[in-house]
């Protein structure tokens, strides 16, 4: 199925759920598609039961407020286009080609405006949601969209500690299951005029943004039998009773990789690359070309850059990679 969206309203006998995780995704990396992949199979469920389109999209920035330079937009766009084909996941464009910076509460804003009746649903992991209060009017994302906020694992088995987020006092990637004391901590985490706007279920995102709550007792229940705050019991959660712009904490830990610390490591490759002798440099690159194809756990890359990605970064020389064509 095509990966890229188009940004004009489309109609739908019932409102569309729409989810979209922002990034500069330069590059963009498995740890991308593992969060984008998490939502969408936790509402496809849902959406199918309520008979409701799903869109789940990555939305690549011009260029990040908090960055001095991005690579082309051209180069991360096609590496978006090989990463997301087969699969479910699309492209959504409204950020890419305008003049940088481009900041979210505009873009919230317009998404808005574009899908009045829809439900939208803004990705994030904990350690942006911690400082949204340092955004350009961070806290009012929630005047136009809903936040899924996931609980970010700084990675211990990739050489180079390729990890971002708070890692020292979130859950242990060992964990499957939070405890109560485990989310109650990631509540916290929130800038506090946010924290009433959190939920403990993600059907609570599904509501109709123009109803109000006129039962604060029933906002947020879920099924009584489940542990697992994912998996709600539709019929047990009053679709009437809720606030707009929910956030919802997903406990469950996803391992962190920094597209950053992957652009040192393609440096540092690059470093060592080029101290070799001729001889030996080709051949370091024949063996690092084929650690990232077979997917092997000699080169730390391979575990997060979709093959096709990796190669289109050699053949175009991006990140000091040139000695890999």
């Amino acid at each position: 199925m095509p990966n890229t969206s188009s940004i004009t309203q489309e109609k739908t006998p019932t409102p569309a759920i729409r989810a979209y995780l922002g990034g500069s995704f330069d590059p963009v990396h498995n740890g991308h598609l593992e969060v984008a992949m998490s939502v969408y199979q936790h509402l496809l469920p849902i959406a199918t039961q309520l008979q409701r389109a799903l869109h789940v999209s990555l939305l690549p920035n011009a260029r990040s407020p908090f960055k001095t330079q991005s690579t082309d937009p051209n180069h991360r766009l096609n590496m978006l286009k090989l990463a997301t084909e087969n699969t479910p996941i699309q492209i959504n464009e409204l950020e890419l080609w305008q003049a940088p910076p481009v900041y979210t509460i505009d873009s919230v804003r317009t998404l808005r405006q574009q899908y009045p009746n829809d439900n939208l649903i803004f990705i994030m992991g904990m350690d942006s949601a911690h400082s949204l209060d340092k955004w350009k009017d961070g806290l009012r994302l929630t005047d136009h969209v809903n936040l899924w906020i996931f609980n970010r694992q700084s990675s211990t088995d990739v050489s180079d500690g390729i990890s971002e987020g708070i890692s020292d006092n979130t859950l242990s990637p060992k964990k499957k299951i939070a405890s109560v004391q485990d989310v109650n901590f990631l509540k916290t985490l929130l800038p506090l005029s946010l924290q009433p706007h959190i939920t403990d279920s993600p059907i609570e995102l599904l509501i109709p943004f123009t109803q109000h709550s006129t039962d604060s007792s029933n906002s947020n229940s879920t099924n009584p039998n489940s542990t697992d705050p994912t998996s709600p019991d539709l019929k047990s959660t009053d679709l009437k009773n809720a606030n707009p712009g929910r956030i919802y904490i997903d406990s469950r830990p996803i391992t962190a990789v920094s597209s950053t610390q992957i652009r040192e490591q393609l440096q540092k490759l690059d470093d060592q690359t080029n101290k070799m002798p001729v001889t030996e440099r080709q051949i370091a690159s024949i063996a690092s070309i084929n650690d990232i194809i077979s997917n092997t756990e000699s080169n730390p890359l391979a575990k997060w850059l979709n093959p096709a990605v990796y190669q289109y970064i050699i053949a175009h020389q991006l990140y000091s990679a040139a000695q890999f064509r």
